[in-house]
């Protein structure tokens, strides 16, 4: 068997397969996993939505560094008696142990971010026990647009 042949092949899964949930049933927060453990990697990659003055509560990982870049969305990121604003071409990188939560800022709109947890530690886990709480056609398009390269949001029609 060549070294080639023992390497696993590819994962590749269509938006439309992406399953939302929220930690718990009261959270204003969603996450998708995009990638973990599951399909082979150490480190987690997550979309995270927060509603209009959505937030998460106050949270800490002790061995991984959680690194945010913000897709849409202005938001006020406080860390361990550190607040910083945070907005569309942000990244926003917390390091092992902080105490941390985001909260959306964005009035009416919610906060998009591309969140890669490394090491996993445990939290795609923790984010696919949750209850299933999806994806609908706006945080969809937020993806793809982002993902395409192209600017999301009502400055993209100008």
């Amino acid at each position: 068997m060549s070294a080639a042949a023992a390497v696993p092949p590819p994962v590749v899964q269509p938006l439309a397969e992406v399953t939302a949930h929220r930690i718990s049933p009261t959270d204003t927060v969603r996450l998708a996993v995009l990638s973990g453990p599951a399909q082979g990697s150490p480190a987690t990659v997550v979309f995270e939505i927060w509603e209009p003055g959505g937030s998460q509560p106050p949270n800490s990982h002790p061995v991984s560094t959680e690194t945010f870049v913000v897709l849409v969305g202005t938001g006020l990121a406080h860390s361990d008696g550190h607040t910083r604003p945070i907005g569309p071409g942000d990244v926003l990188v917390l390091p092992p142990g902080s105490v941390h939560r985001i909260v959306n800022t964005s009035g009416t709109e919610r906060l998009y971010t591309i969140t890669v947890m490394a090491p996993d530690d445990g939290f795609a886990a923790l984010i696919e026990r949750g209850p299933v709480a999806g994806l609908d056609p706006e945080d969809l398009a937020v993806l793809r647009e982002n993902a395409a390269g192209r600017q999301a949001g009502p400055e993209a029609s100008s």
